[in-house]
C-alpha cells in the first residue's frame, strides 16, 4: 500500500484510483450473529445488541442482489470469492445460498467466482453437501478437537454437548466429496495439549488447518451499546476472560504442533500459520492481514448492509456506511479505511519497530494489542512473547525452506534433512 502524506486532503476520486486494491474480501454475515449455539468465547453473539431495532436478522433478496452485484464489480481480479459466514449461516435455509449462486452466475461476467462456507457443522444433511459439492463451495468447519476439548464451550442454547453433531457433519461432508477446511479456536481447554488438537484434526481429514487464539477483555460495566466483550481502545477498566490464553502457552502450543509437522507433514497437512511465515520469509504476501504489513482490506458485512473495518471492529466506531448508500468500494477506499489499515504498521510500539522479527510478525493482530512494552509503552500484542518464540524456534526450519523454494525445490525436502 502506498505512502501517504498525512497532510495532504486526498479527493475521494484521488483516493480510489491511488489505493483501492484491485481486490478486497467481505465477510458476509447475512443471518448476523444469529446463531443456533451459544459458544460461551463467541465474541459475536452480543452484537445482536448493535440491530435489537432491526427486527428481523434475515438479509433481503434486494440486499442480496445489490451485495453481488456490487462486489463482483469491484474485484479487479478474475476470480472473485465470496465469503459467508454468521451466526450460524445454514439457519438461512438452501433457498436463500441457491439464489445467491444464481446472482452470481448473472453479474459475473468472465470472472470466475468462490465461494467459502464457514458453518458449526451441526446442521449439515444430505441437501446442503449435495449443494456444496454441485456448486464448488470451499466449507470452514468451527471444531475445537477431541470431544471433552470441544464441548468445554461449544454448546447449545440450551447448554448440550456439540461435538457428535459436528462429526456427523464432517462424515456427510467426506461422504459426498465436499472439500473442507478447520478453524480451531485455541482457548484455556485445549491450549495445553497440542499433539491430541494436531492429531485429532489430521485423523478426521482436515487438510488445512487454522488455529485461532482467542484473546478477549470484558468490561467491567455494560456499556451503553450492550458490548461487553470491548475492543482494544477500550479505556475503562476490562479484564481478561477466563477462557482466554496467555502468550507462553500460544507459544508453546504452536512449537510442539511445529516439531511434529516439519518431520512428518510438510506438503501434507497445511498449517495456516506455517504457511504465512514461510511467506513472509521469503518475501511473498502473507495472504493472512495478522501478519501483513497494514491491514484494511478485510471488511465485514452485516445483514443489513452495514459495512465495518474488519470482523474484529464491528463496533460503532468502525461503521463505515451501508452498501445499500455508498457503493462498497468507495467505502474500502476511504480516508477512514486507508487508516485503519495503515495504523497497524504506524501505531507498533518502540519494541516492535526494534524487533528481529517484526518482518513475520509485523505486530499480529491490532484486536489483541492490549499489552504494554518492558517501558510501558501501550500498543504491544498480548500474544507477542509467543509469537517471537515461535518465530525465533522455525527459524532455520524456515530458511531452509526458503532455500529449496528459491532453487525451486520442495520444501518438503526438510523432512530429509533433519536441522
Amino acid at each position: 500500500m502506498p505512502r501517504f502524506d498525512k497532510n495532504k486532503t486526498l479527493t475521494l476520486s484521488d483516493a480510489i484510483k491511488v489505493t483501492r486494491p484491485k481486490a478486497f474480501m467481505v465477510m458476509a454475515k447475512p443471518i448476523g450473529p444469529v446463531c443456533n449455539l451459544k459458544c460461551t468465547y463467541c465474541y459475536y453473539l452480543e452484537k445482536e445488541n448493535l440491530y435489537s431495532h432491526s427486527g428481523t436478522f434475515k438479509m433481503s433478496d434486494e440486499l442480496l442482489e445489490n451485495y453481488i452485484k456490487q462486489f463482483i464489480e469491484a474485484q479487479e481480479v478474475p476470480v472473485v470469492t465470496f465469503t459467508w459466514q454468521g451466526g450460524e449461516p445454514t439457519l438461512l435455509g438452501l433457498d436463500f445460498f441457491q439464489k445467491a449462486v444464481d446472482l452470481q452466475q448473472k453479474y459475473r461476467g468472465t470472472k470466475t467466482i468462490e465461494n467459502a462456507f464457514q458453518t458449526n457443522g451441526t446442521r449439515l444433511n444430505e441437501d446442503w453437501c449435495r449443494f456444496f459439492k454441485r456448486n464448488n463451495f470451499l466449507v470452514g468447519i468451527s471444531i475445537d478437537g477431541p470431544t471433552e476439548m470441544h464441548d468445554k464451550y461449544r454448546k447449545t442454547k440450551s447448554g448440550k454437548n456439540t461435538h457428535q453433531e459436528v462429526m456427523q457433519g464432517i462424515r456427510l461432508l467426506k461422504r459426498f466429496q465436499v472439500e473442507f477446511n478447520t478453524l480451531s479456536v485455541i482457548n484455556d481447554a485445549n491450549v495445553h495439549k497440542p499433539l491430541e488438537v494436531y492429531r485429532f484434526l489430521k485423523k478426521i481429514g482436515s487438510g488445512y488447518i487454522q488455529f485461532i487464539p482467542i484473546v478477549e477483555r470484558r468490561s467491567d460495566i455494560t456499556p451503553p451499546d450492550g458490548l461487553t466483550l470491548v475492543s482494544p481502545d477500550y479505556s475503562d477498566p476490562a479484564k481478561l476472560t477466563d477462557w482466554s490464553i496467555r502468550a507462553r502457552q500460544f507459544g508453546k502450543f504452536m512449537i510442539t504442533i511445529f516439531n511434529e509437522w516439519v518431520r512428518n507433514d510438510v506438503g501434507k497437512v497445511f498449517v495456516q500459520l506455517f504457511d504465512v511465515t514461510l511467506a513472509n520469509w521469503v518475501g511473498a504476501p502473507p495472504g493472512l492481514c495478522v501478519f501483513a504489513e497494514t491491514c484494511g482490506e478485510a471488511a465485514v458485512m452485516e445483514h443489513n448492509g452495514d459495512l465495518y473495518s474488519c470482523d474484529h471492529f464491528v463496533y460503532p466506531e468502525y461503521l463505515l456506511g451501508n452498501i445499500m448508500q455508498t457503493p462498497m468500494g468507495e467505502m474500502m477506499a476511504s480516508g477512514r479505511q486507508i487508516q485503519f489499515g495503515k495504523d497497524k504498521r504506524d501505531n507498533l510500539p518502540r519494541q516492535c519497530l526494534l524487533c528481529d522479527v517484526r518482518f513475520a510478525c509485523h505486530g499480529g493482530c491490532p484486536k489483541s494489542r492490549i499489552a504494554v512494552t518492558s517501558d510501558n509503552q501501550p500498543g504491544l500484542n498480548w500474544l507477542c512473547e509467543g509469537y517471537k518464540s515461535f518465530f525465533d524456534h522455525v527459524k532455520p526450519h524456515m530458511e531452509f525452506m526458503a532455500n529449496e523454494l528459491a532453487h525451486q525445490r520442495p520444501p518438503s525436502n526438510i523432512m530429509r534433512t533433519p536441522l
